[in-house]
């Protein structure tokens, strides 16, 4: 059963596994599609389980991981250690959602695949200025 049809939020570790599941399909360049297929899914069912809104089980997660090339635990990455009791911090938290929202849009894959050949470091903090300016602005034309 779907944690949002009861009104409630999905839960921060499923929507950390959908995100994870997310990001490797879009760097391994698979569509929602093509993992529903090799899963035996609809491709709604992947869409539920990428934004947390059903939760993936145990041998589904096993079949994900097989079928994206990665380790089990990478879906749990970011996450703190339920054994130690010690809780990721907030600014590893956040880092962790710009990382993957940036990772799971087509453009920002892209950057992230071409800006590290951008050898002058001078000329990669051009780009980052000329992008921030462009945020900078959109944010005020919003506003």
């Amino acid at each position: 059963m779907s944690e949002e049809t009861e009104g409630r939020r999905p839960n921060p570790v499923d929507l950390h596994v959908g995100g994870r599941v997310r990001m490797r399909r879009k760097l391994l360049g698979v569509s929602q599609e093509q993992l529903a297929d090799s899963l035996g899914l609809t491709f709604q069912q992947v869409q539920k389980y990428e934004r947390g809104a059903n939760r993936v089980s145990a041998s589904k997660l096993y079949e994900i991981a097989k079928t994206l090339q990665v380790p089990v635990s990478f879906f749990f990455d970011g996450l703190a250690d339920p054994m130690s009791g010690a809780q990721v911090d907030d600014a590893a938290q956040h880092a962790e959602k710009v990382v993957q929202e940036f990772l799971t849009t087509p453009e920002g894959l892209e950057l992230a695949e071409v800006f590290p050949r951008i050898g002058r470091g001078r000329v990669r903090r051009q780009v980052l200025d000329l992008v921030r300016a462009m945020a900078d602005e959109a944010s005020r034309e919003t506003a």
